[in-house]
């Protein structure tokens, strides 16, 4: 079936890895996902199951609780997970970007005190980038971080749709600290910031989502962080930006993945029992080739996206491949979801049936954490050499 697929001449290692997440996920299965998404719950416990395998935490270095192993298997963990019918949208930033870029950037102190939290149950860490006036340009932030006589931060201003700040209790923000004279764009940092902080306000932002997790609108007011908790170099903090935004895109193309192979696995199986005129609808044309098509798309994005993660994993730029794997799992779980429920006729928008439910996901995925247009601008520039169009 689609769901026990795994990519060409994986090594023993990674097969493990991938029937050890779905041992681990199997007993939730995707009937508590979408409970916990219709009610607006977290999914506390499928998280603290991950956890306990060290699965959140497989990319981190061992001497701090971590599997040691690189972005390609937290990939498979991200991917596993979605094809089991639970995706983690906070997988996403809590083990691909918060965790590697403390691992990478953080001082001594810094990485012994939070990266064995990455082994607790009940911890979490958000991260805070997006602003509603900056949209994709990173250098027009305008949440302010002034430093203090004291050695401390101050931080004012406001974060836009930030995933998963009720359930973390610590999130990686992204402040400007001032202007850089030759270039004229914002010098930036990172900090670490508890999610009770004095002065942080947090409104939820009603969507259209079917998630278990929320978004928010943040409000800084005059929060307060200690000298500790600035990630690095103040000033280096586009550099450490970019070290977790390939992962974000190569492992948000591997939740897409997943998702892509729960709900074809879905449609496959209901086009070969569900009988019309006598037959299995899936002896139809019409039915086979657009799912065969589907399964093509999946495969192809699958392939991009692990090409991407080894790129990153070998310390080569895998710009240009995190972004194109971006793009193409989103495109193909878009279509692959669409073809589930088409494939379903109108069970397919039926809750018992288990697909409807992730097209909003897939359609986020296109737009976030860096959109289509952004990325075939990226290419358009980068890879053919085309002129800048921004």
């Amino acid at each position: 079936m689609v769901a026990t697929s795994t990519i060409d001449n994986e090594s023993p290692e990674r097969v493990l890895l991938r029937k050890s997440v779905a041992a681990a996920v199997a007993p939730f299965g995707p009937s508590y996902f979408r409970q916990k998404a219709a009610a607006g719950e977290p999914t506390h416990d499928l998280w603290a199951a991950v956890v306990k395998g060290g699965f959140t935490s497989v990319n981190l270095p061992e001497e701090f609780g971590g599997g040691g192993a690189g972005l390609s298997e937290l990939a498979v963990v991200c991917e596993e997970i979605a094809t089991a019918g639970g995706p983690l949208l906070l997988m996403v930033v809590h083990s691909a970007i918060c965790g590697p870029v403390i691992a990478e950037f953080g001082t001594a102190e810094q990485r012994a005190e939070w990266l064995p939290r990455w082994t607790e149950p009940d911890f979490r860490m958000c991260f805070a980038i997006t602003e509603p006036d900056a949209g994709s340009n990173s250098h027009n932030l305008s949440l302010r971080a002034t430093k203090q006589p004291d050695g401390d931060w101050v931080l004012h201003g406001s974060k836009i749709y930030i995933s998963g700040v009720d359930e973390s209790q610590a999130m990686l923000v992204v402040a400007k600290i001032g202007t850089d004279e030759r270039t004229g764009k914002g010098q930036l940092a990172l900090f670490i910031v508890d999610t009770d902080a004095p002065g942080l306000g947090k409104s939820h932002i009603p969507t259209e989502l079917v998630l278990p997790e929320k978004q928010f609108l943040l409000s800084f007011d005059d929060v307060r962080v200690p000298a500790n908790r600035v990630v690095g170099d103040p000033g280096d903090g586009l550099k450490q930006i970019f070290h977790g935004l390939n992962p974000e895109r190569i492992t948000g193309a591997a939740l897409c993945n997943g998702i892509s192979r729960y709900v074809l696995d879905r449609a496959v199986r209901y086009a070969n029992e569900r009988s019309v005129w006598g037959t299995p609808i899936g002896t139809h044309q019409g039915v086979a080739h657009p799912l065969a098509e589907s399964k093509i798309n999946l495969e192809l994005a699958r392939l991009m996206t692990f090409r991407a993660a080894d790129l990153y994993d070998s310390r080569a730029d895998a710009g240009e491949a995190a972004n194109m794997a971006k793009f193409a799992s989103a495109e193909a779980a878009m279509k692959c979801v669409d073809q589930a429920i088409q494939t379903h006729g109108g069970n397919g928008l039926a809750t018992e049936y288990g697909v409807a439910h992730l097209w909003g996901l897939a359609r986020l995925i296109k737009i976030a954490p860096v959109s289509r247009e952004m990325i075939l601008n990226h290419v358009a520039q980068h890879s053919l050499g085309l002129p800048k169009s921004y």
